[in-house]
């Protein structure tokens, strides 16, 4: 499938339909920088290439020709300690976010009148309550994934964006330091419920609520797809402290 919902030869594919390619092997690399990026950006084209395992040159007229679409834009320089101009990182545009596959348009409207009347009918409780529904789903199937991770906090975060990550939200997980305290960044560079959460933020507070859960450490929200950034950011401590009633503080 390709970005805008087209079908490819070569398979599922986030390679846009409207941006030409002059084989199949060139469309699944065009595919694999794509994803790259929905994992991992903000990212420069030396570091997908490193990872992909590609010439630098290569990756760039791939990021060319999704700038040239829309689908990705440059975020911010990344300075690599020598002289000369910083090295451009690249994230996926709102644009290129709503051509994935995972989500449609028309699934969009469908929940967001949904969601609509169900608070209109019932009050905002009833929007608390559908997300905390939605979200439980994923906290008893993920529940045993984190679990066999053990007790380490960093390891189970990795489980957990392993479990997203199959689940479509491309996940991933970054070491940081936030306020000075040291702890693992959970990034998910897609949302499948983006657009309705826009609306309805109960959905990403109920999530929130889950990840600290599953984790046993508070965790805190820093950015949302939703909030208009470029990918969800969770920072999640590395220790905790718990109060008396084992209530995670």
């Amino acid at each position: 499938m390709h970005i805008d919902g087209t079908a490819a030869a070569t398979g599922d594919t986030l390679a846009p339909a409207h941006v030409p390619v002059a084989d199949e092997a060139e469309a699944r690399t065009r595919d694999r920088v794509a994803r790259t990026i929905l994992q991992d950006g903000p990212i420069t084209a030396t570091d997908i290439a490193q990872r992909l395992g590609l010439t630098t040159a290569a990756v760039r007229r791939h990021l060319d020709a999704f700038v040239a679409a829309g689908l990705a834009a440059v975020r911010e320089p990344v300075r690599s300690g020598g002289r000369g101009r910083p090295a451009r990182a690249y994230v996926l545009t709102p644009a290129g976010h709503d051509h994935l596959p995972m989500l449609s348009s028309a699934y969009d409207d469908l929940a967001s009148s949904a969601m609509a009347y169900l608070a209109e009918q019932l009050g905002p409780q009833a929007i608390e309550a559908f997300a905390e529904s939605r979200v439980a789903d994923l906290e008893a199937r993920y529940g045993p994934v984190v679990d066999a991770a053990g007790s380490d906090v960093a390891a189970r975060t990795k489980a957990l964006a392993g479990a997203l990550a199959g689940d479509g939200y491309a996940a991933s997980t970054r070491p940081t330091t936030t306020g000075g305290d040291a702890g693992t960044q959970l990034c998910q560079g897609h949302c499948p419920v983006q657009h309705v959460a826009t609306r309805f933020p109960q959905l990403c507070e109920a999530e929130t609520e889950v990840f600290s859960r599953l984790l046993g450490v508070h965790v805190q929200r820093l950015a949302t797809l939703a909030g208009g950034a470029h990918v969800c950011t969770t920072h999640v401590p590395l220790s905790t402290t718990r109060t008396s009633d084992g209530r995670i503080r």
